[in-house]
């Protein structure tokens, strides 16, 4: 420990040539997917923050330490929440984040990753929803065990509490935009081959609790399946093909509540060329619900072209997007898609709907005023699919039953986003969304105009 202390005291006042003629790795989502190893082959009296992300644990550098950690303080007002359904918070809502992580590579491949997790909130009416604070916790807690190590095939085992995307985040994400992301406890198979990536898991969420050091396994919900992706298809792009189990033993839709054992088969084609981007996927899922079957299907696609050398680098995005939903709620068979844990804004920061039921039109504008500043406007349209079927949250609650209504449109939401990237790791976003309701909210219940503000200031290090 001691000597961990002394070479982290050596980088403070070096000199910052080091950190000028070095890229360092961007910071990613998962903050476990960072490798810093290429830091070996620079002096020890490396400049902040060089030092903190490898620190040799031997002569030769082959065992190494890495500190990092996240500071989010995020302010949200949302007017008229759920349409006025719900609660309306006074002044809005303060929520805090901090987390600290430790990756301890060893030379054999062996490592250890621990990150603990505090989660904050202040102002919400009614007090904290279960994704707003979790005053400290293991977010990640694992152990890497290689089990087959070749040029460019390994295999390895991760084993403990860890934070999952499978794809884009359509089916199984962190759940970022929420103060408590998700995580998960078990298994995970990892295998990197020269054409393919396959993962594959056993596990089960955290069950988040708001104290300290209470969380516990969610024994109601289970994950488990298979995930591969092709890499540099001949024509170019890349391919995700997939098989995923879910149950859960208190499933809530429509329809009514039962034990829900569900079953998803799926495929993803995304990349770029040249100004181009794409990303389609399109999945089946089967299995039961209570005492019917399930039978519902979803198809997901964005596509995107930027103008690189225009000014502001403008880049328009168009996203269609449809889920099945159930035909009949007197019927036992259920026919509702059900996303399994995605990401919590799906189609926006304000969060008000989830991919069940639904049909959209979403288009996007992106602007590059600056390097480190984006600016986005995006415009979305949303139906429901079935008029037996109600609406929902991202986190599969209902927002709103059909309640005899035949009307499809539920409504338009606008919002724009800027970010700006102060330095490295430190970014604020600003956010404001205007969300308003169609014929089916009008004929069901509260039918008020919601807008959404949020102000984000996060530093990751």
């Amino acid at each position: 420990m001691m000597r961990w202390i002394a070479v982290s005291l050596l980088c403070l006042p070096a000199a910052l040539s080091a950190a000028e003629t070095f890229t360092l790795p961007p910071i990613k989502k998962l903050r476990f997917e960072e490798d810093y190893s290429a830091l070996r082959d620079l002096p020890r009296s490396q400049h902040w923050p060089l030092c903190w992300k490898f620190i040799p644990l031997d002569p030769q550098g082959e065992s190494y330490l890495t500190l990092g950690g996240e500071i989010r303080q995020r302010y949200e007002y949302t007017k008229d929440p759920q349409f006025g359904d719900a609660p309306q918070d006074t002044r809005g809502v303060w929520l805090q984040r901090y987390s600290l992580f430790g990756d301890w590579h060893l030379h054999n491949g062996l490592r250890f990753f621990g990150q603990l997790t505090s989660a904050l909130e202040a102002g919400r009416s009614g007090g904290p929803s279960p994704v707003d604070e979790d005053r400290l916790a293991w977010q990640n807690a694992f152990v890497d065990l290689p089990l087959y190590r070749n040029y460019e095939r390994t295999l390895t085992l991760r084993a403990g509490r860890q934070e999952v995307v499978l794809g884009s985040g359509r089916l199984v994400d962190v759940r970022e935009g929420p103060n408590v992301r998700r995580t998960f406890d078990g298994l995970r198979g990892i295998a990197t081959l020269p054409d393919w990536d396959i993962n594959a898991i056993v596990a089960r969420p955290r069950r988040d609790r708001p104290g300290t050091f209470d969380d516990g396994t969610n024994d109601e919900l289970a994950l488990w399946g298979v995930y591969a992706t092709r890499k540099s298809l001949p024509r170019g792009g890349n391919l995700d093909i997939y098989y995923l189990g879910y149950e859960n033993e208190d499933a809530i839709y429509t329809q009514g509540d039962g034990q829900e054992h569900r079953h998803s088969l799926g495929a993803r084609l995304w990349g770029e060329r040249d100004n181009w981007r794409w990303n389609w996927e399109t999945l089946y899922q089967f299995g039961r619900f209570d005492h019917g079957d399930i039978r519902a299907w979803t198809v997901a696609s964005e596509t995107a072209y930027r103008w690189p050398e225009n000014c502001w680098q403008p880049q328009l995005r168009l996203s269609l997007n449809i889920a099945s939903g159930d035909k009949n709620p007197d019927n036992p068979d259920l026919q509702t898609f059900n996303p399994l844990f995605p990401r919590g804004n799906y189609f926006s920061e304000a969060a008000i709907l989830g991919p069940r039921n639904f049909y959209n039109f979403h288009t996007f504008v992106d602007l590059q005023p600056r390097e480190q500043w984006g600016l986005t406007a995006d415009l979305n349209f949303f139906w429901r699919l079935q008029t037996e079927d109600g609406i929902y949250s991202p986190s599969g609650q209902i927002v709103r039953n059909p309640d005899g209504s035949k009307e499809r449109f539920v409504g338009a939401a606008l919002s724009l986003t800027s970010d700006y990237t102060i330095r490295r790791g430190l970014v604020f976003t600003a956010i404001h969304t205007f969300f308003s309701p169609g014929s089916f909210i009008r004929e069901t219940g509260p039918s008020e105009d919601t807008g959404f503000t949020e102000l984000t200031l996060q530093f990751r290090f």
